[in-house]
């Protein structure tokens, strides 16, 4: 999410700036000369990437800093995977360091040939060692960028490694990557495994503040993925936050999670075979509601935009469904064959492969490419899904059943998609009637706010900069599309007016994430072209209340599920109109968005004034034009949220969303007991 700045990111950015000037001089110089062998610059051991951080973790901001603490986990997980450990303790400690404890092997201590001093030393102080590289010391591992814990001590202002194993307690501290001295013998132990601790680099961050939702959310996503392993979050900042998590049942527990609050068609089917050095896990649901929910992993990674691991399942699906209906005579030879969108409709599909040398491409790099897993994929789903179907009669019937209800569902729900622009809620040129557009019709510059109601909307009409900005009042909470069948979303007149004015069209596969099995080569979305996107920001404005937090998760709702490509490429924002005016005599005023910040502020102005005045704004369409324009509207006053889906927060995603906005109730209410005291401004920052 979009943040401000802080006071020392500020003060880091000027220093760098400064620095970044006299390196331009220098390099200036360097040119008008000559360029021999003296301006060949050799950085030894970890220096490279203490001058280059970005390149190795991606960011110096809050992703990079969480980085960190992934690769290091990763370590232990592969500890996991190799079959030596199955209990893992992170802990973000009072002081912010952040440490991990393994019941592995350990790191191995004893002196390296080539380099003269132990291989613990060598791991944490040179670029890409260690044992994963073909020396046997692991099979498979994860880890996306291979980096390693090296990088973690490079960006550290110090870290320490105790490490149990051969009878002995072995210990390393290193400050800024180098150690401070040899590795020790401090004691006997008959334990084995790894104890990590480390303090992120001030020099080197812009931010030192941890997230434990982010820590957690990895954690808990490991354990779904690593069956039988323990892992244990501990905040010694806040001991009510600790949390275990350990799932006996791996991805099956995932899918049934994924499907807490639908109702479920039968339980989940787990199928797990390796082949070719390739392991495959796929578990499988159906439940009665509409929407596909498909999350794919390789080697643990979050391969977000799929791959030839999903391919090959998808298309194993819908052949294997297809062939069962013949065979059993619930297709008839008159009927047409189902189509994968048919067989996929209210499926929840976790799917996790193991591999050797996983290739990744895509932008994010969280894509899957290695040809051989396709086929390897296919057939192992195939040969089980077709078994388990011929073994379970009845629950094989449910799901063809389901694939005839969607397959009919599937054909009115083009027909309400083409019925969208012969709409009468829109005007001669297809837009939505209510939109008042702006005149500037370059995306890149236009904003469309997306405003509750018709009083609010005349008033932000009154407010806007007509040149940029468009605004599109809507009646109050639109359908809740997590629980509505795709055709009754698309004949919602509030729904129609947001599909016909952002200009995109849909996803007919609502909300389906991967890519196509295979069919003429087309995505599967292409009934969405982002190309076509009318406005480059999107913002929900609705009013600072319970009333306004719930449509603003409804319309979050539809754009994940429809147009989740806005999400992704940062498209959609929030806007925070505030919650109180303050003023103080005629001239000043001061708005608070909560009363927090309604208290901060009287708490300072009663100091040197008498004359003061609150207002509670009950909603948008009791604030002046002028008001609405000063808080709201004007982007050189105005605060807005960014909303993104950043790969790793995947999983947690789909469970929030299926939770608070699912057909149970039960869920959602033990959703919320549970998090509430986390809850700020609804998991918004800024």
């Amino acid at each position: 999410m979009a943040r401000k700045p802080t006071k020392a990111a500020t003060d880091g950015g000027a220093s760098t700036q400064k620095k970044a000037s006299a390196t331009v001089k220098e390099s200036k110089k360097q040119v008008r000369g000559k360029y021999t062998a003296r301006n060949i610059q050799v950085l030894e051991g970890l220096e490279a990437v203490r001058q280059r951080p970005a390149m190795y973790i991606g960011d110096t901001g809050v992703r990079g800093l969480h980085h960190l603490f992934n690769e290091v986990l990763d370590n232990s997980i592969d500890e996991a995977l190799a079959g030596y450990c199955d209990h893992i303790v992170c802990t973000l400690h009072a002081d912010n360091s952040l440490s991990v404890q393994d019941n592995g092997r350990g790191i191995p201590v004893d002196v390296h040939e080539k380099y003269g001093v132990s291989a613990l030393q060598v791991v944490m102080c040179t670029l890409h060692a260690g044992g994963k590289f073909g020396g046997g010391g692991y099979r498979v591992s994860g880890g996306l960028h291979g980096v390693g814990v090296s990088c973690v001590n490079a960006l550290s202002e110090w870290c320490e490694v105790t490490v149990d194993r051969d009878g002995y307690r072995w210990y390393q501290r290193y400050v800024r990557g180098k150690p401070e001295k040899p590795v020790e013998k401090i004691g006997k132990t008959n334990k084995t495994g790894t104890l990590t601790r480390w303090s992120a680099d001030p020099e080197i961050f812009e931010t030192l503040k941890y997230e434990p939702r982010r820590l957690k959310e990895r954690m808990r996503e490991l354990a779904y993925l690593n069956a039988g392993v323990t892992l244990v979050f501990v905040n010694e900042q806040n001991p009510e936050d600790n949390e275990t998590f350990h799932f006996k049942k791996g991805i099956q527990a995932l899918v049934e999670d994924l499907n807490e609050s639908h109702n479920p068609l039968h339980k989940p089917i787990f199928l797990k075979k390796e082949k070719d050095d390739v392991e495959v896990e796929v578990a499988i649901q159906y439940h009665t509601g509409y929407g596909e929910t498909l999350l794919s992993f390789a080697n643990n990674i979050n391969t977000v935009e799929g791959g030839t691991h999903t391919t090959g399942a998808k298309t194993a699906l819908t052949r294997v469904i297809n062939q069962y209906a013949r065979k059993a005579g619930l297709l008839k030879e008159k009927d047409p064959n189902f189509t994968g969108d048919d067989v996929r409709g209210g499926l929840t599909m976790v799917i996790s492969v193991k591999l050797l040398h996983p290739q990744f491409e895509g932008q994010t790099k969280t894509k899957l490419g290695n040809s051989e897993v396709e086929g390897i994929v296919n057939s192992i789903v195939g040969e089980g899904l077709m078994e388990f179907l011929e073994e379970n009669p009845s629950v094989a019937r449910k799901i063809v059943e389901k694939a005839i209800i969607e397959q009919r569902a599937r054909e009115a729900a083009k027909k309400a998609a083409e019925a969208v622009k012969r709409s009468s809620a829109l005007d001669t040129y297809g837009l939505a009637a209510k939109l008042a557009d702006c005149s500037d019709k370059d995306p890149e510059r236009a904003e469309l706010f997306i405003v509750e109601g018709d009083s609010a909307g005349g008033n932000a009409k009154a407010a806007r900069d007509r040149r940029f900005q468009a605004i599109l009042p809507i009646k109050g909470k639109i359908l809740n599309v997590e629980k509505a069948r795709p055709d009754k979303a698309l004949d919602n007149e509030e729904i129609k007016a947001l599909i016909s004015t952002i200009g995109t069209g849909i996803d007919m596969n609502f909300g389906r994430n991967g890519e196509d099995e295979g069919r003429n080569g087309k995505k599967e979305s292409e009934a969405f072209d982002l190309s076509r996107l009318r406005y480059h920001k999107i913002i929900i404005l609705s009013d600072a209340d319970v009333d306004g937090e719930h449509i603003r998760t409804l319309l979050l709702t539809f754009f994940y599920r429809y147009m989740r490509p806005l999400i992704e490429g940062g498209y959609v924002y929030l806007a925070l109109p505030p919650l109180f005016t303050i003023k103080a005599g005629k001239d000043d005023v001061y708005y608070a968005q909560t009363e927090e910040e309604r208290d901060q502020i009287l708490k300072e102005l009663r100091k040197k004034r008498k004359d003061i005045q609150i207002t509670r704004f009950k909603g948008l369409g009791e604030m002046n034009a002028d008001q609405l324009e000063d808080t709201v509207m004007n982007p050189e006053k105005r605060m807005l949220v960014q909303v993104t889906l950043e790969p790793e927060d995947a999983t947690e995603a789909e469970l929030v969303f299926t939770k608070l906005m699912g057909d149970k109730v039960e869920p959602r209410r033990e959703f919320i007991e549970a998090h509430a005291k986390e809850v700020t401004d609804l998991d918004w920052h800024y």
